[in-house]
């Protein structure tokens, strides 16, 4: 990705819509927000929809959070790794390296930004419930939630990472 845009010699396009061939833009909040939404309507109709249907609705262990977690600490790693190598020490990563990382952050944003949605209305749903594990589901699906978070941040310190700047070097 680029920071600077390059001038399109046809004219065709507007100002707020110029981008230079072959760049991408930074994954926007409204994407974000929008995949979160829609994890949040289905997890918190997981619960009722489980009743419906007579049978028992999944079980959140401490597994799922540590496991978000371990995937927010990697992303994050990476993302460090990447900044440093670019931006740092100026150099230049392999082609594949670069779009490998890029796709990585993109799909781990969208992704940590749906379960982080779908665990948090997954424990919206068992707020008043009298059912026996209803506080353990309710704790451990905030705990899923707020690590989806950091996996989202990793994701998207990732995908600045891999922005380079314009050097007009380039065709």
């Amino acid at each position: 990705m680029r920071d600077q845009q390059e001038p399109d010699p046809s004219g065709d396009e507007s100002d707020d819509q110029k981008s230079p061939a072959g760049s991408l833009r930074p994954t926007s909040p409204p994407v974000v927000i929008g995949w979160a939404l829609a994890g949040l309507v289905l997890g918190w109709a997981l619960h009722p929809v489980s009743d419906r249907l007579g049978k028992v609705p999944p079980l959140v262990t401490w597994a799922q959070p540590l496991a978000l977690l371990l995937l927010a600490a990697i992303l994050a790693y990476v993302a460090w790794a990447t900044w440093r190598t670019v931006h740092v020490r100026g150099e230049r990563l392999q082609a594949h390296q670069a779009v490998n990382r890029l796709v990585l952050a993109r799909a781990s944003v969208l992704v940590a930004a749906l379960a982080g949605g779908g665990y948090l209305g997954y424990a919206l749903s068992w707020l008043r419930d009298d059912a026996e594990m209803a506080d353990d589901r309710l704790w451990h699906s905030l705990a899923a939630s707020g690590a989806s978070v950091l996996g989202v941040i990793a994701a998207l310190l990732l995908e600045r990472a891999c922005r380079i700047r314009n050097t007009g070097d380039t065709p």
